[in-house]
Parts: C-alpha cells; sequence; structure tokens
C-alpha cells in the first residue's frame, strides 16, 4: 500500500537544500497524558509547522491517516477548549464515518456467502460489496460480477477497486514478481507467520496454496480498508490505523494481533509492511516500535540474544533510508526493487531515474538474504551481500555505495560517492544538481542552522521554544492593545 506524495522529495533532487525550507512535523503534546481528540480514523495527531529562520508556529491537532482535509477535515487547535455541544456533535458524526456493516455483520455474511451455490455468489463492483440473495433486488441496476469463485474470494485486491487517492488510502498494489519473491523469501528464511501491515496482496500470496498442496505459513492482514473486513475471518483480518496504532474493532481486535505475534514465543513471526509514502516516518515508526512491544510482551526470559528483536520487512523509498535508520538503527537496505501493478512509473524492467525507488527496509543480516540472479542482482563478497547490477563496489568507500539502481561516482572533495548526475560545487562545497541555486537554504538544524542534526535533536529547542513563545505572547499583547484602541476611537 503504497503512494507518492505531492511534497515528497523527488529521488533525483534527494539532499538538495532547497526543497527543505518548510514542513510539517509531529510535536510533543503540552500534557503527555491528555488523550489526543477522535476523529473517525482513531485519536489525531499533534502537528507543528515548521519554517528555516522562522519561529515555531501553533500547534494543532489533525487526521493521522489523511492529509487532506477533502477526506478528513478534522483541525483543533492544541489549547482549544471545546464545548459539550461540540464535543457531542463531534461523537456523533465519527459514528456515521464509520462502515455501515460491524465486523460480525460481515463474518456473518462472508459465512452465507460461501455456502451459496457458485451461480447465486454475486459482487457489486459499483458498491464494492459481496451480495446475498436478499440484495439482489436493490442492486440490480447497477454493475455485477456472477459466479464469484473460491479462487476470487481468496484475491479481494483484485475484486476491489484499489483506493488510489494518494494522500489517504493509496493503494498502489504489489506486482506478482514483488509478492512471489516477499512470500518466498520469508518462508526460505523460515517464517511460519507474517503480520502484513497494509500489504494485502503479500497476505493473499501467503494464504493461496496449489490444489493438494498444504501451507504452514499463516498470515494477519492489518489494513485501514473496511471492505477486506467482508473477506476474511475474524483471525486474518483486523481494521487497523497505522499511524496511531488504532484497531477500529477494539480490544478483541488488539487481542487477535497480541495472540498472532505472541504464538510459540514469539518465534516464527516476521512483520512485513507497506506504508503510503505519504505518511510521516516519526508516527509510522511510534507504531511499529508498539506492535514490537506487543511481540515483546510474550517473550520468555529465558531466550536468548537472537530472539530480542521482532524481523521485520519495512517496504519504502530508498531517500527514507535516514530517516528510518534514525529510529531503527540496526536497519539495513537492500538493493531489490519492489514494483507496483497499478503505478505508472514504479514497475520492474525500467532503467535509469525511471527505476522503482521503493526498496525493503530490515534489520534482518542481508548476508542472508539471497536476491535472484536472473533479475541482475549478484553477490559482492566485500560486502557480503547481494547488490544491482550497477551498483559497482567503491574502494575508497570500501562499499556497494549506489541507492538507486544507478552507478554512482566517488568524490574526492565530499570523500563520499554521489549519483552520476550531480557535480561538486565550490560555492557550496558539496555535491548537487547542476542547475542549484548556492544562494538557496542550507541543510541542517531549521533551529541553529548546525548541519550535524536536525530540528527534533537540537539541544537549542527548548531555548528557542521559549523565545518564540515569548514572541507570540508579545505579539497577541500587541493586537490586543489596537483592538482595545480601535473600540475607543468608535462613536
Amino acid at each position: 500500500m503504497a503512494a507518492p506524495m505531492d511534497c515528497l522529495v523527488s529521488p533525483e533532487g534527494e539532499g538538495s537544500a532547497e526543497s527543505r525550507t518548510s514542513g510539517v512535523e509531529v510535536a510533543l503534546p503540552s500534557d503527555p497524558a491528555a488523550p489526543a481528540p477522535l476523529c473517525p480514523h482513531g485519536p489525531t495527531l499533534l502537528f507543528v509547522k515548521v519554517s528555516q529562520g522562522k519561529e515555531e508556529a501553533r500547534k494543532f491537532y489533525a487526521c493521522s491517516a489523511c492529509r487532506d482535509r477533502k477526506d478528513c477535515n478534522f483541525f483543533q487547535w492544541e489549547d482549544e477548549k471545546l464545548s459539550e455541544a461540540r464535543l457531542a456533535a463531534r461523537e456523533i458524526h465519527n459514528q456515521r464515518c464509520q462502515p455501515p456493516l460491524s465486523r460480525a455483520q460481515c463474518i456473518e455474511r462472508y459465512l452465507s456467502f460461501i455456502q451459496l451455490p457458485l451461480t447465486q455468489r454475486k459482487f457489486c463492483q459499483s458498491c464494492q460489496q459481496l451480495l446475498l440473495p436478499a440484495d439482489w433486488r436493490e442492486h440490480g441496476e447497477h454493475q455485477l460480477l456472477a459466479d464469484i469463485s473460491v479462487t476470487q474470494l481468496g484475491r479481494p485486491s483484485q475484486l476491489l477497486y484499489p483506493l488510489e487517492n494518494k494522500k489517504t488510502h493509496a493503494q498502489y498494489l504489489f506486482a506478482d514478481r514483488s509478492c512471489r519473491f516477499l512470500a518466498g523469501l520469508v518462508a526460505t528464511l523460515g517464517f511460519r507467520r507474517v503480520l502484513c501491515v497494509g500489504a494485502p496482496r503479500l497476505h493473499e500470496q501467503i494464504r493461496l496454496t496449489a490444489p493438494g498442496e498444504k501451507s504452514d505459513m499463516r498470515s494477519l492482514l492489518l489494513d485501514i480498508d473496511f471492505r477486506y473486513s467482508q473477506f476474511y475471518l475474524e483471525e486474518s483480518f483486523c481494521r487497523y490505523n497505522m499511524f496511531n496504532h488504532h484497531f477500529f474493532d477494539g480490544k478483541a481486535a488488539l487481542e487477535v494481533c497480541k495472540a498472532f505475534l505472541q504464538e510459540e514465543e514469539g518465534k516464527g513471526v516476521i512483520m512485513v509492511t507497506d506504508p503510503p509514502f505519504g505518511g510521516l516516518v516519526e508516527p509510522l515508526a511510534v507504531t511499529f516500535k508498539k506492535l514490537i512491544a506487543v511481540w515483546g510482551e510474550g517473550q520468555s526470559q529465558s531466550q536468548d540474544d537472537s530472539h530480542k528483536e521482532l524481523p521485520i520487512f519495512w517496504i519504502f523509498p530508498y531517500f527514507f533510508e535516514s530517516r528510518i535508520c534514525q529510529y531503527f538503527p540496526s536497519f539495513c537496505m537492500l538493493d531489490y526493487q519492489v514494483d507496483y501493478d497499478n503505478h505508472a512509473l514504479y514497475k520492474h524492467g525500467k532503467t535509469g531515474r525511471k527505476q522503482s525507488p521503493v526498496r525493503i527496509f530490515t534489520n534482518i543480516p542481508p548476508n542472508k538474504i539471497i536476491l535472484p540472479s536472473e533479475e541482475g542482482y549478484r553477490f559482492c563478497p566485500l560486502c557480503q551481500r547481494y547488490v544491482s547490477r550497477e551498483n559497482q563496489h567503491c574502494v575508497h568507500c570500501n562499499s556497494c555505495t549506489s541507492k538507486d539502481g544507478r552507478k554512482w561516482s566517488h568524490c574526492f572533495l565530499c570523500k563520499k560517492c554521489v549519483k552520476p548526475s550531480w557535480i561538486h560545487c565550490d560555492t557550496c562545497n558539496r555535491c548537487t544538481l547542476p542547475d542549484h541555486s548556492c544562494s538557496g537554504p542550507k541543510d541542517g538544524c531549521f533551529v541553529c542552522g548546525v548541519l550535524d542534526h536536525k530540528r527534533s535533536n537540537c539541544p537549542n529547542i527548548g531555548t528557542s521554544r521559549r523565545a518564540n513563545k515569548a514572541v507570540r505572547k508579545q505579539k497577541q499583547r500587541k493586537r490586543s492593545k489596537i483592538r482595545r484602541e480601535a473600540l475607543k476611537d468608535k462613536p
């Protein structure tokens, strides 16, 4: 479930300072004990807009899952006080936005549907719903699919229309090539259970077995798309928001996930996640650490160190490597290019800049992961890992340094390898795109401008916040004074 976002740094311009003058960050609430207000997608997140060289703006709560206000228009200032009437109206609105059928109703309908003869199994493409005979009349004018087979029921992602709003659900689905590779890889590594967080195609691939074959591998899908509720029983699917660790069906769904992760004292399970690229890394990392904590609760005290970390495959663009490794230092990036069926750009077989930028980040040692040689991957004996064909070993960096599938060049001034389209700028004293602006804003901390850390880790951030708060109060007093004087001047 992956998508690009309008404001993302492009793969070619990754690292350019021009794109880093402002942004929205997740903020810590003033009172950590206070619960966040709720929107239809669960607890909201606290955000703050930051701009380089400007004071920190006022904090606000917004939807964790939807980046577009048209999809979820929740907005509340952190210090805003709401009346009881507004709180009641919000609760009613949240209930109205929930799916028309409960989880129990979906399961009941599914069990009835699979008992129907093939000629009576129908799916409404207009409503994206499995139909029982009692529903036929209501959907008589809609576009229907008939004779829904067991195989089709096992591949709901091929029946359902992908939700391609790239700022919300962003259902770009794994291509068969990538899906088969991932399923084969987790099996080769010896895993018996796979927690698929936002990866419905992989969930389907794991559950499908050829006639007469028996698979020892099981899968649990956590996904925000409620439409999958009508195809799976409770032990196979939980509706879940990965940006705030919210189970829409409450404690019962959490217990399903908990039992799945903690089975056999947590042995033999791996988490594979494919988040929307439009999502911020920080809330995803917080959620994944909560899932790791759930898994850790089932660990035996006598287990050795090899079981202290939940194995994870995080599917994400390569240009988020530094952000992901900031939260998960044990992660490394594999060279394998993940491609998608319904995405115009992220497809296998393209070359140069048109190659898919999507990679696998994992805490599994890379020398244990074999990439397919028939797709051009080779083993580097110096790095002790599989790399892409064009990723050449640099003797100066002592590493295969390419991130995007092209051959990178070593810059002796920067003392590192850079993209082939970059040149060294003597004015900026770094490698960058040829058409960059030397007078533009520089990389580094928004607070103090130092290059070795970001704003969130700045030691001066407390001082900056106090100064910004004092400036805001001064402006508020000035505005209040102007309003009072204006009222006095009125006749």
